[in-house]
C-alpha cells in the first residue's frame, strides 16, 4: 500500500459497497515522499495503530463516520483498544475504491474528469492538512518566503509570527494520488473533486473538529499539535467519512517544549545531508521538465540513520503511546524522562532546534 503501512485486501471494494482490509502497520519510515527509507525503527508500527486507533474511537463516539472497525489481537479477534492484552500493529477498516486521476504528458498535467462521474464509495482524491501554528522548516513558511503565497491568501492579518498560535487555524488542500504532492486552492479541489458547495464546506467543517479533538487531548500532556493532515472517502450512500489514520506523530507534528516529536526528527536528520539536497534539486527539475517520476533524477542513496538516534525516535512512539491512550502497553520510561535523553542526543547530531 505505501512505504510505511501495508494493506491486506479480506473483501475487495465494489461499486456499491465498502470492502474490509487491514492495515499492517510497520516499523519502516519515510520522509520526502521517497518511500521506504534504510533501516527500521522498533515498535513504531505498534504505536501508530493504537494511537489511531484511540483517537478513531474517540470520533465514532462523538457521531462521526470513518473507515475503523477495530484492531486485530495476536489470535486474529477484532477488539476495541480497551479490550487488547497486548499491542498489536494491525488494524481492520472498510475499504473503498481509489481511483487515480491519469497523468496526460502532453499537457503535463493530471486529468481528473472522472470524478465528476462518481457518486458513491470511492477516495476523495486530496489531502488536508490544517495548521495551527507556523514553525520553521514547515512548507507553508517556504512557501511565504519564496513569495508562492501571502498571509493575505488565508485572511491572516497582520502578517505571520512563527511559533505564535493561529486564530483560525489555517486549513489547506493539497493533491494526494499525484507522483508528487502539490497544494491547491479549494477552488481547484472542488473542480477537480466534483463536490458540492455543501460538501467542501462539511469537509471544512471535519477539519476543525478533528484538528480540535487531536489539540485537546495532546495539550493535557503539554504537547502542542502544530500541524497535521487528514483524508477522506464517500461511503456507499455518499456519506463523507474518515479514512485512514490520524492523531499520531506522523500524521501531525506534535511539539513539546520546544522540541518536535518523532517523524518531524527524522526530517531535521536529512536536511543536512546530500541526499536531502539532490531530492529538492529533484522535485524541482522534474517539475519544470514535466518528469512524473522525480526519484529516477536523485543521484544519491538515502543514508542509513546512527542506532541511537533511530533507539531514541522509538522510545518517542512508544512512551507517547502509552501517555495518549492511557494504557501502559510498553515498557518504557514516562514520556518527560524520554524527552530529556533524546533532547541531549538531538543536541550531539546538531538538530536540536529550539525556539
Amino acid at each position: 500500500m505505501g512505504s510505511v503501512k501495508d494493506l491486506k485486501i479480506i473483501e475487495p471494494p465494489k461499486e456499491d459497497k465498502t470492502g474490509i482490509g487491514r492495515f499492517i502497520f510497520s516499523d519502516r519510515y519515510s520522509v520526502f515522499d521517497w518511500g521506504e527509507m534504510p533501516g527500521l525503527i522498533e515498535d513504531k508500527g505498534k504505536a501508530l495503530a493504537l494511537i489511531s486507533a484511540y483517537f478513531f474511537e474517540k470520533t465514532i463516539k462523538a457521531g462521526i463516520k470513518t473507515h475503523y472497525l477495530g484492531l486485530i489481537d495476536k489470535n486474529g479477534k477484532r477488539k476495541s483498544l480497551n479490550d487488547l492484552t497486548s499491542p498489536t500493529n494491525v488494524m481492520e477498516v472498510k475499504l473503498v475504491r481509489v481511483i487515480k486521476p491519469v497523468f496526460d504528458p502532453e499537457r503535463g498535467e493530471y486529468d481528473y474528469s472522472i470524478f465528476k462521474k462518481l457518486r458513491n464509495n470511492f477516495l476523495i482524491p486530496a489531502e488536508f492538512i490544517y495548521r495551527n501554528y507556523i514553525v520553521e522548516g514547515s512548507s507553508f513558511l517556504n512557501r511565504l518566503r519564496e513569495g508562492k503565497i501571502t498571509p493575505e491568501d488565508y485572511e491572516i492579518t497582520g502578517g505571520v509570527r512563527v511559533n505564535e498560535k493561529l486564530h483560525p487555524p489555517v486549513i489547506e488542500v493539497s493533491t494526494k494520488l499525484e507522483e508528487a504532492d502539490r497544494y491547491i486552492s479549494w477552488n481547484e479541489f472542488q473542480e477537480m473533486s466534483g463536490l458540492s458547495n455543501k460538501e467542501v464546506n462539511e469537509v471544512k467543517d471535519l477539519i476543525k473538529g478533528l484538528n480540535q479533538k487531536i489539540t485537546d487531548r495532546v495539550s493535557e500532556l503539554g504537547i502542542k499539535n502544530i500541524d497535521g493532515k487528514f483524508e477522506f472517502a464517500f461511503d456507499e450512500v455518499r456519506d463523507i467519512m474518515v479514512v485512514d489514520v490520524f492523531g499520531t506523530p506522523d500524521e501531525c507534528r506534535f511539539q513539546y517544549d520546544g522540541i518536535n516529536l518523532s517523524k518531524e526528527i527524522l526530517r531535521k536528520y536529512y536536511r543536512k545531508t546530500e541526499w536531502y539536497r539532490d531530492v529538492k534539486n529533484a522535485k524541482e527539475e522534474a517539475k519544470k521538465k514535466n518528469i512524473q517520476n522525480w526519484r529516477e533524477l536523485v543521484q544519491t542513496e538515502p543514508p542509513v540513520l546512527p542506532q541511537d538516534l533511530k533507539d531514541g525516535v522509538s522510545m518517542i512512539y512508544k512512551s507517547l503511546c502509552n501517555e495518549l491512550t492511557g494504557i501502559e502497553f510498553f515498557d518504557v520510561p514516562p514520556f518527560h524522562e524520554v524527552i530529556e535523553k533524546l533532547s541531549s542526543l538531538m543536541s550531539s547530531y546538531n538538530i536540536l532546534d529550539l525556539h
